[in-house]
């Protein structure tokens, strides 16, 4: 019979009388919950006294978001786009001051004419519809200033627009290249004028967001959003996520980003990421920025708590529907798919989410590798080790090794945890893996004892395919 070790009753007591003690140590048999972590790092327009980034701050809203980070900032706007597609996630916002060399975007609009009919001229900064009733003989100056007053009067507008007779100067309020991404357009009902836009350019220099990912470097993020596609924001973020995803700093993460450019380009872009913690939407000809692609895309990844369960059809809400033109043809997406590129397609007036992959594409010797394609096999991944760790912890936080033992106990565990997260459908085929499930002593530690631990993780159901054979 073993002997019952005691955490709080000595062997030595002489003094009579009944003791207990308790011990919890084998009372948590389920699984843990998945609860989904999001951090949003991105510029914000609000003065900081010292530091070129804010602490983090945990916002429930887009009012929070106006408030801490300045309305109109990406920060804000992207919180925005976040919580209309997950109200109830789980959100941590670092904002990022312009970089000192930044240069902030600029863009123009030029009314021309005067009305012969009354009608309402619109213009779409982002997305973000301006509508300005216009009444018959109304001249150019007279429209151009009321425009300019209305741009201005939006605090959540990304833009400030200066007023020089019928001419407006568009600026955007953070510096930097991501300002290039504010679409502009406008629509007009007006006869007799006219508006001329000239696109958002020469915005130069994004934040850098190394130093920022390193102050919360000791939290776990599940996902964390980047509104940068520039190439150093995009390295600094997947060496973040290697550094945190590791061993021993046991907090394991994906990166959300996005594009709106075309194929060739976004295939260039995630071909030299190649990591299987990047996911990047892409939505060719988006009017919203990356910044809003990326918030949206990883709100709703937060929101499936099911790591093994695809996100295909989900919808993205707040994008608006590209034109015909842009929409890629089949042979796009499917290549998309090949070169680690999420597609997201437009059924039924919605903008969904086609399949959601990571960058990873290709070994370290060059190969084609699509074992991290789906990214729902590195989700499954990481719940499985934090299933598997939560229980050894609790299990043998004070254990001796007693080398005939011990390991078995480890094995009995961890195939425990593996049975529950086949019942959870997240991992599969555990009874014919465990053979391979291998508990041993460490030949230079014997204090150690080292696991390795079969993972057939469940994949998602993405193709169908029939023959259909004519019968008479």
């Amino acid at each position: 019979m073993s002997n019952i070790e005691f955490n709080q009753i000595p062997n030595s007591i002489r003094f009579p009388g009944v003791y207990s003690e308790y011990d919890n140590k084998e009372a948590v048999t389920a699984l843990p919950v998945n609860p989904q972590e999001v951090l949003i790092i991105a510029p914000q327009t609000a003065a900081l006294a010292s530091s070129s980034y804010s602490a983090p701050i945990k916002v429930y809203s887009d009012v929070e978001a106006a408030n801490h980070f300045g309305a109109g900032s990406w920060a804000h706007l992207m919180v925005r786009q976040a919580l209309k597609n997950n109200p109830n996630m789980n959100l941590t916002v670092v904002g990022l001051l312009d970089h000192s060399a930044g240069v902030a975007a600029t863009g123009s609009a030029t009314v021309t004419g005067t009305a012969s009919t009354a009608g309402v001229l619109t213009l779409s900064i982002a997305g973000v519809k301006y509508p300005l009733a216009i009444a018959k003989g109304e001249e150019d100056k007279a429209i151009a200033t009321r425009l300019s007053a209305l741009i201005n009067a939006q605090a959540d507008s990304p833009i400030i627009a200066t007023l020089s007779e019928n001419f407006l100067w568009l600026k955007a309020k953070s510096k930097g290249e991501l300002g290039n991404e504010i679409a502009l357009s406008s629509s007009n009902t007006v006869t007799g004028v006219s508006v001329s836009l000239s696109a958002m350019v020469n915005g130069q220099q994004n934040p850098d967001i190394t130093t920022a990912l390193a102050s919360v470097a000791g939290t776990h993020y599940n996902v964390i959003v980047s509104p940068f596609t520039d190439t150093d924001n995009a390295n600094a973020l997947k060496a973040h996520l290697e550094a945190v995803s590791a061993p021993t700093a046991k907090k394991p993460a994906i990166g959300v980003m996005a594009w709106r450019g075309t194929l060739a380009t976004g295939t260039t872009f995630t071909s030299a990421l190649n990591s299987e913690r990047l996911t990047v939407a892409w939505y060719k000809g988006a009017v919203e920025s990356n910044a809003m692609l990326a918030a949206g895309y990883a709100a709703v990844i937060a929101s499936e708590e099911d790591p093994a369960r695809p996100l295909n059809t989900l919808p993205i809400r707040g994008l608006a529907l590209v034109n015909d033109a842009q929409i890629p043809t089949w042979a796009e997406y499917n290549q998309a798919l090949f070169n680690g590129l999420t597609p997201l397609n437009i059924v039924n007036h919605r903008v969904q989410i086609m399949r959601a992959i990571t960058t990873y594409t290709k070994s370290p010797t060059g190969v084609d590798d699509p074992s991290y394609l789906e990214l729902g096999t590195i989700r499954s991944l990481d719940y499985g080790r934090k299933a598997i760790e939560q229980r050894l912890a609790l299990r043998f936080g004070r254990s001796k090794l007693v080398k005939k033992k011990t390991p078995a106990k480890v094995r009995s565990e961890i195939l425990d945890v593996m049975f529950k997260l086949e019942a959870l459908e997240i991992w599969q085929n555990v009874a014919e893996n465990k053979a391979r499930l291998i508990c041993v002593v460490n030949p230079q530690d014997d204090s150690r004892i080292d696991a390795e631990v079969p993972a057939d993780v469940v994949k998602g159901l993405h193709v169908l395919a029939t023959k259909v054979m004519l019968i008479s």
